[in-house]
């Protein structure tokens, strides 16, 4: 198969011949006005298009149509995450979510999965939407439950630092190849520097699941912020973070280490209206907002990826090579995705997206996609 448009990197016209992976690159006959990119790739997904993943009877089907929703948006790779429960609860929806991997045409595109919690901090403002009572500490063999609940599938597991034994529990999960995420934390700057060494790469989600006041320095944020063996993932819908903080976070850390996360919940991509998350229920307000029902607590967000794209744009003022690249290469790289870190080269999986980017308006429309050489959307 081939496919073409303006190599979203380069800004030159290529055509793509490919089967499962990408084949080779050439000059098209006719360029087109279409841009091409490799898929995005999104690490954080709690639900989508009304559908929760943290519940452990979820049918297949509405995990299928969820999936095929985030094909609309761009999104050919994605790690379903599931938040901090009760442990029965936690386990059975990854078994669920795994048998829906494995069953279903769709479920390609879960390249694995994210436990974000249990074990953050059990205080009001790091916590974030996460329900206290369930908040535990660092348990290897409860990891080890998750990993057989899905045949050794969890990519990341996001906790906070501030755990006396989260150094050796980061050294048993890193050895096995997962991605230690700091994150919902409220550590020292030492506990910080203590979980980087024993091998954690990721800030999840940075500037949010934290105190809503905090002193000027030091803080976790800035600790996270300037530790440059951290990458770190951002959620830039206009909402959890605000343009300042976005622009000069940026720059902190850099675009080489810098990830575009949704942090989308089950209502992402449905109308305004009450949803769940895991055992509590949040409402999608008609100004995009995702809150636990009778509070104003962020609780997720209604993000695609392709709006995400465009909000980094608008509010950080990157280019669009370098909106696409925190949500497909780093994020690749951050997630240690195989097969997704090079970009538009031959030998990388043939996840593809096509779109149109109208750049007066920086707006962007998702044309196509492609997951393992298979088109799974076309508008």
């Amino acid at each position: 198969m081939t496919c073409s448009g303006r190599d979203v990197f380069g800004g030159a016209p290529v055509e793509v011949a490919f089967h499962e992976t990408i084949e080779a690159l050439s000059a098209p006959a006719a360029p087109g006005d279409l841009y091409l990119a490799p898929g995005w790739i999104d690490l954080q997904v709690n639900g989508f298009a009304g559908v929760d993943y943290n519940q452990p009877r979820t049918p297949p089907e509405d995990i299928a149509r969820s999936i095929q929703a985030l094909f609309a948006t761009g999104v050919t790779r994605f790690y379903p995450t599931v938040i901090t429960g009760a442990p029965a609860t936690m386990e059975g929806a990854l078994c669920n979510l795994a048998r829906a991997a494995a069953s279903l045409a769709e479920g390609q595109a879960i390249d694995g999965f994210h436990v974000e919690g249990p074990h953050i901090s059990p205080e009001d403002g790091p916590r974030g939407a996460h329900p206290r009572h369930w908040v535990r500490p660092p348990d290897i063999d409860e990891f080890r439950r998750w990993q057989d609940a899905t045949g050794n599938r969890i990519r990341m597991v996001t906790l906070s630092a501030e755990w006396p034994d989260a150094p050796r529990y980061i050294e048993r999960i890193t050895s096995a190849g997962v991605v230690a995420s700091l994150g919902h934390t409220q550590a020292a700057a030492a506990q910080i520097a203590d979980a980087v060494s024993a091998g954690a790469t990721l800030a999840t989600h940075l500037g949010n699941g934290a105190h809503a006041v905090l002193p000027r320095h030091p803080n976790y944020i800035w600790d996270q912020l300037a530790e440059d063996r951290l990458m770190a993932g951002f959620i830039a819908d206009g909402i959890h973070l605000g343009s300042a903080f976005l622009k000069v976070a940026l720059r902190a850390k850099g675009i080489a280490r810098a990830v575009l996360v949704s942090d989308a919940a089950a209502p992402a991509g449905a109308a305004p209206g009450r949803y769940q998350l895991g055992e509590q229920f949040v409402d999608l307000t008609a100004d995009g907002r995702v809150v636990l029902t009778g509070t104003g607590k962020l609780a997720g967000s209604a993000l695609g990826m392709d709006r995400g794209i465009e909000n980094l744009m608008r509010l950080a003022g990157l280019s669009l090579a370098d909106a696409v690249r925190m949500a497909t290469i780093n994020a690749a790289r951050a997630g240690k995705l195989p097969g997704r870190t090079r970009g538009l080269v031959p030998g990388d999986r043939a996840d593809l997206v096509q779109f149109r980017f109208d750049p007066a308006a920086q707006r962007l429309e998702v044309a196509a996609t492609w997951l393992n050489g298979r088109q799974v959307y076309q508008r």
